[in-house]
């Protein structure tokens, strides 16, 4: 099942073109509507209210959207693949929703590693980590920088090694003093 056909769209339809398809055959298949149809119609259109559902909750997440494009593309979602690694589930309280979850245990291939890589990276909270992380090496360079520049300012003429070379010479030099004096 492709989301687009299912909403009569094309692959690069807005969020506005995608919500309007969605109202328009949301309200023509809803299962309230078809509630004194008989069986065989009631049942068709509240499958297909379940694909319409189902096509507007992943095309108008734009990180669903992504995944579905790249699944599309790679070829991994043509047939049925991309569906039998996805639970759906349709319920009612006050108001119809649709749920898209990943069902547990699915694959265990190359493509559902990567994928859970990718889903992992691309996480807020990562996104977030990651940015917080970039920022404390940041910092860690400009203190570092920061304290080559002070010391030029505090001791001209002298680099930081020469300062060390002389340290080091005057070690022994102390050594020596200390253990004579006693």
């Amino acid at each position: 099942m492709d989301h687009y056909k299912v909403l009569g769209l094309h692959r690069t339809a807005t969020k506005e073109e995608i919500k309007a398809a969605f109202k328009k055959l949301a309200f023509q298949f809803h299962p309230d509507k078809h509630s004194q149809s008989p069986k065989a119609v009631r049942e068709n259109a509240t499958l297909r209210f379940k694909q319409v559902s189902e096509a507007y909750e992943v095309l108008m997440d734009d990180r669903k959207r992504a995944d579905y494009n790249f699944r599309r593309s790679s070829g991994a979602g043509t047939g049925n693949n991309y569906y039998s690694q996805y639970s759906y589930g349709y319920g009612r309280s006050g108001n119809s929703y649709y749920e898209y979850k990943p069902r547990s245990g699915g694959g265990g291939g190359f493509a559902s590693k990567f994928e859970l890589a990718f889903r992992i990276l691309t996480a807020r909270s990562s996104l977030l980590n990651l940015g917080f992380a970039a920022a404390i090496l940041g910092g860690i360079v400009v203190i570092d920088s920061g304290g080559e520049s002070l010391w030029r300012m505090q001791n001209s003429g002298k680099s930081f090694e020469e300062a060390l070379k002389s340290i080091e010479k005057a070690k022994p030099y102390k050594e020596d003093n200390i253990e004579e004096d006693p």
